[in-house]
């Protein structure tokens, strides 16, 4: 099905941004396994995949949080990641987190995020704007820098 092949990243990206890899990808999964059963009344929506978003919402918070696995002597090496962003993320609030980790990591468009989370673009600026801030302080890190 088309529209799950082009939904499926955009929906993945942001319940991850918001729950985590392991939570966000189940998460995304059940939307979408909702979204088939319910094709017919899904496919009328305006914006499905934020429709599907919210349902992945409300997936993840019914599921419990499955501990980090390390994965010790996969031969990979995982890339560079400043080693307090996790928990200065962890302090953002959830809108911010996601708004940071769309826009920043993803590299997703104002437009794709006010869309996906139903909100308006002076509104993703503003998450945008606190959650870095907030990272800088977190992080010890200047604006300029």
């Amino acid at each position: 099905m088309e529209f799950a092949r082009t939904a499926e990243p955009r929906l993945r990206y942001a319940l991850v941004a918001r729950y985590g890899a392991d939570r966000g990808r189940e998460a995304a999964n059940d939307a979408l396994v909702f979204g088939w059963r319910h094709w017919e009344r899904v496919q009328g929506m305006a914006n499905p995949v934020g429709y599907l978003y919210r349902v992945g919402q409300r997936a993840a918070r019914r599921r419990r949080p499955v501990p980090a696995v390390d994965p010790v002597g996969t031969g990979h090496r995982p890339p560079w990641v400043e080693p307090g962003l996790s928990a200065a993320l962890a302090r953002l609030s959830p809108r911010q987190r996601e708004v940071v980790v769309l826009v920043d990591a993803f590299e997703w468009t104002h437009r794709e995020v006010a869309d996906l989370l139903g909100i308006r673009l002076s509104s993703v600026q503003t998450h945008l704007e606190r959650g870095l801030a907030r990272l800088r302080v977190a992080l010890g890190v200047s604006g300029d820098e």
